[in-house]
């Protein structure tokens, strides 16, 4: 019964994240959530709170779950530089998957969010910054193992990788082409293995 509950509650998670995360906090209405759900107001605020309470656990599970994906793609791979461009190139099929919104729910939620909603806008800061610290680290074990340049500066390589992943996903929610998603994805990828030293790139 408890395994059932479990279930059930991640289930009904599942569903709220995608409504959220294709209309925004704001545009998504008490009616969406029962209907998504399929749950009574009186059931959805004895489960998760309120509306906020269940909006800032839909942050927190895209957020374990887009980590978990790119966690996968680098440790498919056989070094961190490779990883990342891995990663980028996976990025490049945004527009062929069917997603509630090719955009990043954290992204969307940090400019949607005001005054009114600041612990929600808080959640998604320390969220985007969690990512941040994930990319740092991946430049940091590269320059470990002598794959980058110790004079590069992990931290500013990190923060770029962000902010162009942030780029290509807003860029990825036109009405464009995938092929164009595609050859930025590929851009940005050969940009990273850029930074490979020779010796070591060649060793791999």
């Amino acid at each position: 019964m408890a395994r059932a509950a479990i279930h059930n509650r991640q289930d009904s998670l599942e569903r709220a994240l995608n409504v959220f995360w294709q209309k925004g906090f704001h545009a998504t209405s008490l009616k969406d959530l029962e209907k998504a759900l399929d749950m009574r107001p009186g059931s959805i605020y004895a489960t998760f709170g309120s509306k906020d309470g269940l909006f800032q656990e839909s942050l927190e599970r895209y957020a374990r779950l887009a980590l978990a994906e790119l966690e996968r793609t680098l440790n498919a791979c056989d070094s961190p530089l490779a990883g990342l461009s891995a990663y980028l190139r996976q990025l490049g099929g945004l527009r062929d998957q069917d997603l509630p919104s090719r955009a990043c729910m954290l992204v969307k939620s940090l400019l949607e969010l005001g005054l009114r909603e600041q612990v929600a806008r808080r959640k998604a800061e320390d969220l985007l910054a969690g990512m941040e610290e994930y990319f740092i680290a991946r430049f940091v074990a590269a320059q470990e193992i002598g794959e980058l340049d110790s004079g590069l500066d992990p931290v500013r390589l990190g923060r770029r990788l962000q902010a162009e992943v942030m780029g290509l996903r807003a860029f990825a929610q036109r009405d464009i082409d995938s092929a164009a998603v595609h050859a930025l994805a590929e851009d940005m990828a050969l940009s990273v293995e850029a930074l490979r030293l020779n010796s070591v790139a060649e060793a791999l």
